[in-house]
């Protein structure tokens, strides 16, 4: 899971200067991200905002064990290059993917359920990025959206919404820079409650 080659690209990516665009999330949301999937077997996440990979690898590392595999979107050409020679260099190359382009536009093209969705794109898209994320799940995906603290102004509604859902099971954690957990408790448009 963890293994030389994953914890030597993740210490790279860390010991760089940030800059955007394709600023990793913390290596306390990495290791989040990885404890929430590599506990379950075939783990199917879907990534939305990939930039150069850090959170990727975290993922991907995560799903190897007992199978899965992640789909990042990620439109920024300079952020797709990086992503994909650090997949490779990371080792993790056989369950990350990417699909190249405006998640918005391909989004929609995506026929599949995913177990987990990690939406880390460009804040005022949230809430639309949900909304074409939302038809690829099933009662008990989680949903893991980064920045909400951080960019409280603009996510805010973000969050709110999610929480006042009744399809949902919403709460925000404050690690980091803030990431609203929403689990699906029934299909879009029906309550169980």
């Amino acid at each position: 899971m963890l293994d030389d080659r994953v914890r030597a690209v993740l210490e790279r990516l860390e010991a760089e200067e940030p800059r955007p665009p394709g600023v990793p999330v913390e290596p306390t949301t990495g290791r989040f991200l990885f404890s929430v999937c590599a506990p379950q077997a075939d783990c199917e996440v879907l990534e939305i905002g990939a930039g150069r990979g850090y959170s990727t690898i975290w993922l991907a590392a995560g799903v190897r064990n007992l199978g899965g595999r992640v789909l990042s979107l990620e439109r920024d050409h300079e952020c797709i290059a990086d992503w994909r020679r650090n997949i490779a260099d990371a080792g993790v190359e056989e369950t990350a993917e990417l699909m190249e382009g405006d998640a918005r536009e391909t989004l929609p093209m995506i026929d599949d359920v995913f177990d987990v969705v990690f939406l880390d794109a460009a804040n005022k898209q949230y809430e639309e990025l949900f909304g074409l994320a939302r038809e690829k799940l099933e009662p008990g995906a989680l949903v893991i959206a980064d920045d909400v603290i951080l960019h409280a102004n603009t996510l805010r509604s973000y969050s709110e919404a999610r929480q006042s859902d009744p399809t949902l099971l919403s709460t925000t954690v404050p690690l980091d820079r803030g990431l609203e957990l929403s689990v699906v408790l029934s299909e879009n448009g029906r309550s169980d409650r």
